[in-house]
């Protein structure tokens, strides 16, 4: 790119003046003087980072390394402590892996995460994005670090016409060329912050925009549509029931298969969830055990790759079957699907 060197000095300079402080940042300044990033921080921030926004990641993130301040003393957690911390989080799956993650750094790595892209990537569950991020923030190591922000402020900077997600690999190629051995973990942070508050999906702030003199979609004049989108095809629907079983003042879970969906999390029993909906007899049959079930209507949910409609049946519990019973009080830590259904079955009992 002509004049990447003025880019890049013009963006760093902003982010000198202008970076978020984040829970688990080491800010321009505070490098500058030779303080380092922390690895497990840089890393179980952008973990927790990739299915949610930062204001819903941060209580977490503290929450977390209060407890388990080191890598260490995380891969020492008991697997279901760890899914009730996470729970909230979404995207079970990932919590699995941060668990993995951090017994193998523990256990094959002395507690020290490795410092190279490569040795990042070998990682149960450490993925290319997540490897760069840790690579260049933590060990400024010259990597191109690119999520949902950095590929929006790429596809305007060259306005690139190609709509996602095929223009993935050509946006993937564009940030790599404006990568340098300066400064790369800023770099790699003055883009996303750039992404997220003046480069925004909607409403981009041209005129606060430190590198706004390069960019071929600030002068086509139409910033705000780019990236180019495919329409998406319909999120598909499935159905189930949830049923909540009552003693008292607590309430019957079930411990989930350790894979798959919301694995290894405790959550109210369920049928499966399947492409037609459930009628009265079949949710009955389905049930946990037998029992005189009632019908509370329905909740919605979205998960990423399709949207629940989960009925909702209640009754009163006994000591029959395999369950946890739990406070009221104790459902908070429950995945959202199922606290919804919760907290429905909690107004209409």
């Amino acid at each position: 790119m002509k004049d990447r060197d003025a880019l890049r000095s013009a963006l760093l300079a902003w982010y000198d003046a202008q970076a978020r402080d984040l829970a688990w940042r080491v800010g321009p300044a505070d490098r500058r003087a030779g303080v380092r990033s922390d690895p497990y921080r840089v890393w179980l921030s952008e973990v927790m980072l990739q299915q949610t926004t930062v204001p819903h990641a941060t209580p977490y993130f503290r929450s977390f390394t209060q407890r388990w301040p080191t890598v260490s003393d995380l891969a020492a957690v008991e697997d279901g402590d760890l899914m009730a911390a996470w729970a909230g989080l979404g995207y079970y799956a990932r919590a699995r892996n941060l668990l993995a993650c951090a017994r193998a750094v523990a256990n094959d790595h002395g507690g020290v995460f490795p410092d190279t892209e490569e040795g990042l990537r070998a990682l149960p569950g450490v993925g290319a994005y997540t490897a760069a991020a840790v690579a260049a923030i933590a060990f400024d190591r010259a990597a191109n670090v690119v999520d949902g922000n950095v590929e929006r402020v790429m596809s305007r900077l060259f306005a690139v016409e190609a709509p996602m997600p095929d223009s993935k690999p050509e946006l993937k190629a564009l940030a790599g060329d404006l990568v340098t051995d300066e400064r790369p973990g800023d770099w790699a942070q003055a883009l996303m912050d750039l992404g997220a508050t003046v480069c925004k999906p909607k409403g981009p702030l041209c005129d606060r925009c430190p590198v706004s003199p390069w960019c071929a979609a600030y002068r086509g004049g139409a910033p705000e549509t780019y990236p180019r989108k495919t329409k998406k095809a319909d999120r598909p629907r499935r159905h189930g029931v949830a049923y909540v079983l009552t003693r008292g003042e607590e309430v019957a879970l079930v411990r989930r298969p350790p894979k798959g969906l919301l694995g290894g999390m405790l959550g109210l029993p369920t049928s499966d969830w399947r492409a037609a909906p459930y009628d009265n007899a079949e949710a009955v049959a389905a049930a946990p055990l037998a029992a005189a079930w009632r019908d509370l209507g329905a909740v919605e949910h979205v998960f990423t790759h399709f949207s629940l409609t989960l009925r909702v049946f209640a009754a009163d519990g006994a000591n029959d079957g395999d369950f946890v019973w739990t406070p009221r009080e104790g459902l908070s830590a429950l995945p959202s699907v199922f606290l919804k259904a919760a907290i429905a079955a909690q107004r209409l009992l």
